[in-house]
């Protein structure tokens, strides 16, 4: 029964969940960035490149002549998709690019809230108003003019 316990704390904890939800998020992002690249960025580059698909190159490793990766494929040719990897570098590239500008923007959020958090820091250290040289705040003599202080940093000097 200890184990059960244990476990559904684990999975109800919020860590977890945000974990889950992350996860799902990231596929569906991934997803669409893969559907941009594929779809949207390649074929212009393509276009601009002479009419070419990156989805169809590939390098024949057997020596056989093939109309297009699929037709390699289905033949059971060994083949380098370099196409295909394109494709999926430029996807990585962009996903990464969004996942940086994410944390970024986190960490500046972050930074921001702790910034205002933070209260202003106590001085220990104040100005004789004899001699203007910094003495510590607890001071009841200037250490440098020996001055006498009283509470309200004015007194008589000797």
């Amino acid at each position: 029964m200890g184990i059960a316990k244990e476990f559904k704390e684990f999975a109800i904890r919020g860590n977890v969940i945000d974990l889950a939800v992350g996860v799902i998020i990231g596929g569906a992002f991934g997803k669409i960035v893969t559907s941009v690249v594929n779809d949207i960025l390649m074929p212009p580059i393509g276009k601009l490149l002479g009419g070419v698909n990156f989805t169809d190159l590939y390098i024949n490793l057997d020596g056989g002549e093939y109309a297009s990766l699929a037709q390699a494929k289905d033949a059971g040719a060994a083949v380098i998709a370099y196409g295909q990897f394109i494709n999926t570098l430029i996807d990585f590239l962009i996903v990464a690019l969004c996942i940086f500008f994410l944390v970024k923007g986190i960490n500046f959020l972050r930074r921001d809230k702790q910034e205002q958090e933070q209260p202003e820091p106590v001085s220990t250290q104040k100005e004789c108003p004899y001699c203007y040289s910094e003495i510590p705040v607890k001071a009841t003599r200037c250490g440098h003019c020996t001055s006498m202080l009283s509470n309200h940093d004015q007194g008589e000097t000797n």
